[in-house]
């Protein structure tokens, strides 16, 4: 199945076991989203790359633009290990790392979470490259893909054991709205995708036909 087909079953499962009310507090939430644009003036294609500090799995400061200069890096953001989506698509991409590495280029995983959850979900989902953190969203917000939840949200979040400042080590209830870049050797972005709806997300033959165009480029 692509991930595409994975994505749109486990929507499918997801409104069924969740009850009516939960969904309309996510189906308003997700129209709240749309009318504020969130996302619409994320950089994208032709931006340089924001040079934000992140952390490794074990807390210590990891620069990206030290991958850069080795080749291009596909980035994906997602929300947590908590989030069902996320989880299928970190899955989906380490099947095709071994062909992401054959073009001279790697793969990253980055999200808000403090390191230690992001190790572990890394490890629920047998993930070999680099899960990274984003301290306090400074990455997502230099992109313009961070947003504050709702009160109704949040509520919801809590209810489904998703304490978000607590897996964040940050005092506000934000989350990165789930985006995938591929960035060249010169730290600009060469691939963007940007999506409001959690549920949907870059399929991987797409940037990893950026990757193939920036390798012969190279």
């Amino acid at each position: 199945m692509s991930l595409a087909e994975q994505l749109e079953a486990m929507s499918a499962g997801s409104a069924k076991r969740i009850p009516e009310e939960a969904r309309a507090v996510m189906m308003k939430a997700a129209q709240e989203l749309d009318a504020q644009g969130i996302g619409d003036t994320a950089l994208s294609v032709g931006d340089p790359f924001p040079k934000v500090g992140l952390q490794n799995s074990d807390g210590a400061d990891f620069d990206l633009s030290s991958l850069f200069a080795k080749g291009p890096v596909l980035i994906n953001f997602y929300r947590g290990g908590w989030c069902p989506y996320c989880n299928l698509e970190l899955k989906a991409y380490q099947n095709e790392l071994e062909t992401i590495r054959s073009l001279g280029a790697e793969l990253v995983a980055i999200s808000p979470e403090t390191p230690d959850r992001a190790e572990a979900t890394a490890a629920k989902n047998a993930v070999s490259y680099p899960v990274l953190t984003d301290p306090q969203n400074s990455l997502a917000e230099a992109l313009g893909i961070v947003f504050t939840l709702p009160p109704e949200l949040e509520k919801l979040y809590e209810m489904f054991g998703n304490n978000l400042p607590e897996a964040h080590g940050e005092a506000g209830w934000r989350l990165p709205i789930p985006a995938t870049y591929v960035v060249g050797k010169d730290g600009v972005i060469l691939y963007a995708h940007i999506a409001r709806d959690y549920r949907t997300r870059a399929e991987p033959d797409e940037p990893i036909a950026a990757l193939e165009t920036a390798s012969r480029v190279v």
